[in-house]
Order: structure tokens, then C-alpha cells, then sequence
């Protein structure tokens, strides 16, 4: 007997040859997203926004779904969705800021802004922002010893690795490896530094001068409000139980109690706002030429390597679709996407808020707006 998963991937796959085979025939790139994406909501594989533009001109943008499954409350495209780690490119802008209104440096250690931590010697805020400090991820680490009756913030993380020092994974800038512990304390630099907290920072900075509108730092479980627009995300453990949102079932209940962590997570953005964000990029808005380009610029290891990953940013070349800035999030309920063709300026941004496949829409929507088969 298949796996419920198995059939679910096989009930995909018929629908993208499907489309392929009967929708797309004769239809512009647009009617093409658009039949692609019907064709998966008509069979629950998607539930959320998803927004394509080319040169900055939306070109496609269309809402699938509730906000709202006990209310029936449909998304728009003003539904405010968790971002997870898409959050991170915030946060290294944010740094970015700081270092040219000369509040710090990249090269600087951490202990000169996070004392606490004076143990870990030789890593660096760049090593921070590229994922090469060897900080083992936090999440392990809080499972273990924080006591979950209560909401850890950035401080417990501080405080638990101030005295139970876990072991760094490699010497600074010798590796790369994806770490949220990295994000975490690049918040806790920016509050320190700035004397603002991590949301208002962000919302002064960036959002604001953004016009971002829909876009700020939430901790639903620590500080909950009444938010209009907002998408709740949902978690389908199996195929009997249904939707239901994380905080009740077992073992996603890590939402509640590290709800209180920013830094790598927590920005609450819609479609359209992201995409203001993506055309800001492309100018001097936010940082000077020189501060844009290091923004995107991968780190080099020691061994003078280079990895994909810049500032809160992976950097990809593709033969067929040149060159890229993208980064996914995910948390329970929740998948993020933005993914940027800097060379050719086109724009994907998708935020579910069900925990979906997004690789099938993905690769789909990218080959439409190529026209290839």
C-alpha cells in the first residue's frame, strides 16, 4: 500500500501532465500560470498567494483559498502571511545600514556587541550573515535545555549559550551551514547597536521608507493582537485529521514556545509589499551602490572557495535563466518564496499558508515564463 505522501505526489504529477497536455495548448504564459495554479487548488496542493512580474509590471497575481478555515475568510492579495526565513534578507539589510551609518563593522567580533558570548572567539558579524560562524542551530539546542512552560526570546538564547557553551560545529569561515542561530543574534547586534528594538528597527528603516504597509515583525503567541488580513497557517499531519493549526498538534508545538525568536524569522509581509521590496533593491534607496553590491556577493571561505550564499540571500546561475537571488521560508503552516532573475527582471514571490510542495509551481511557473517545454 502507498504512502499517503506517495499518492499525494503521484495525484501532482497527473495534474502537471494534465495541464501540460490539455490546459497550456494554446494559451499565453499568463492563462498558462493561471490554469497551472487552478489545477492545483482544485485538488488542495495549494492554498495561498502567488504573485509574478516582469520588469517590475505584475503580470499575474491571484489568491487561492481562506485566510480564515474556521471563518471561510477568503485571501486576498492584502492576506498578511509568516515569511520565516525570507525574513533573513531584512535582517542583513538592517545590518547593512548600521555599518554605513558607521554603528559597526562587518569584521567586528560578536562579543564586542553580545559580551555574553566573549567565549566564542574569532566569529565575526559576516560570519553571521553568510552562514559560516560553525554556531550550532539554536533549535536543538533550546529543545534540550529551555524549559518550554514559557516563550524563549533572543535573551534565553544568549543566556543558554553563555553558560552551557555548545561547541562550535567548525572553526569561523572554514564551512558554510545554515544556521537560524546566526539570524537570532544579528537581531540582538541590531537592538544593542541601535538602542531600538529588532520591529521597530526594521519598520524605521526599511519598511517605512518602503512603503510597506502590510510588512512588520509578529509574535502571534508572545504578544498577540488583533490583525486584519491575517492568513493563519495551517498544518495537515495526515490525510484524516484535516487542517488544524500547529499550536494543537504534538509535534509542531515549537511554534508556541519559540515564538518570541526574531532575527531569523517573524516578518509578516503580503505579495504586493514583497514586490516593493524587490523593486527597491534594484536602486540606492536603502544603501549606497557599493552597500547593494555587498549585499549580494557570496562569501569566500578560507580555502578561497566560494559558497552560493551572500547576505541573506542564496545567489544561483541557471544556463536558461541566468542569474538569481532567491530564499525560501517555512515554519508550520507557512511556505515562503521570493525568487529574483536579476539579469532578465523577472519576479516569483508565492506565501502559502498550508504546507505544500511549492518545487511543483515553482519550476512550472519558471519554464511559462521562459517558454520552454
Amino acid at each position: 500500500m502507498h504512502s499517503n505522501k506517495t499518492r499525494k505526489m503521484k495525484i501532482k504529477l497527473s495534474i502537471i501532465l494534465m495541464f501540460l497536455g490539455q490546459f497550456a495548448f494554446g494559451q499565453n504564459k499568463v492563462q498558462k500560470i493561471d490554469s497551472l495554479m487552478n489545477a492545483l487548488y482544485s485538488t488542495d496542493d495549494f492554498s495561498g498567494n502567488v504573485l509574478v512580474a516582469e520588469k517590475g509590471n505584475i503580470i499575474y497575481s491571484h489568491s487561492f483559498g481562506f485566510a480564515n478555515a474556521t471563518t471561510k475568510e477568503k485571501l486576498t492579495e492584502n492576506s498578511i502571511f509568516e515569511t520565516g526565513s525570507v525574513s533573513k534578507q531584512f535582517t542583513a539589510m538592517a545590518i547593512m545600514i548600521l555599518k554605513e551609518k558607521g554603528k559597526l563593522n562587518l569584521d567586528d567580533e560578536i562579543k564586542k556587541y553580545i559580551p555574553e558570548l566573549s567565549n566564542y572567539n574569532d566569529i565575526t558579524i559576516r560570519n553571521l550573515l553568510n552562514h559560516t560562524s560553525g554556531l550550532p542551530d539554536y533549535m536543538g539546542i533550546m529543545d534540550s535545555l529551555f524549559d518550554k512552560s514559557k516563550i524563549a526570546t533572543n535573551k534565553d538564547i544568549i543566556a543558554i549559550y553563555s553558560k552551557y557553551k555548545p561547541k562550535v560545529l567548525f572553526e569561523p569561515n572554514s564551512k558554510f551551514e545554515y544556521s537560524n542561530t546566526g539570524y537570532a543574534l544579528l537581531s540582538s547586534i541590531i537592538e544593542n547597536v541601535s538602542g531600538l528594538t529588532y520591529a521597530e528597527y526594521l519598520s524605521k528603516n526599511i519598511f517605512i521608507p518602503l512603503n510597506m504597509k502590510n510588512t512588520f515583525v509578529y509574535n502571534r503567541r508572545l504578544n498577540p493582537k488583533k490583525v486584519a488580513n491575517y492568513a493563519f497557517g495551517y498544518f495537515s499531519p495526515d490525510s484524516l485529521t484535516g487542517y488544524i493549526l500547529p499550536d494543537d498538534f504534538e509535534e509542531t508545538k515549537f511554534v508556541i514556545w519559540l515564538d518570541g525568536i526574531v532575527g531569523d524569522g517573524t516578518v509578516n509581509s503580503t505579495v504586493t509589499d514583497l514586490l516593493k521590496w524587490d523593486r527597491a533593491l534594484y536602486n540606492n534607496i536603502l544603501l549606497s551602490e557599493d552597500g547593494m553590491k555587498a549585499i549580494f556577493e557570496v562569501a569566500t571561505l578560507n580555502n578561497n572557495t566560494n559558497t552560493s550564499y551572500a547576505m541573506g540571500w542564496e545567489i544561483v546561475k541557471f544556463d536558461v535563466y541566468s542569474k538569481m537571488t532567491r530564499h525560501g521560508g517555512s515554519w508550520p503552516g507557512y511556505v515562503a518564496y521570493i525568487e529574483r532573475h536579476i539579469e532578465n527582471d523577472k519576479t516569483i514571490i508565492i506565501l502559502q499558508n498550508h504546507e505544500d510542495d511549492i518545487s511543483i509551481p515553482l519550476k512550472a511557473i519558471r519554464k511559462i515564463l521562459y517558454n520552454k517545454q
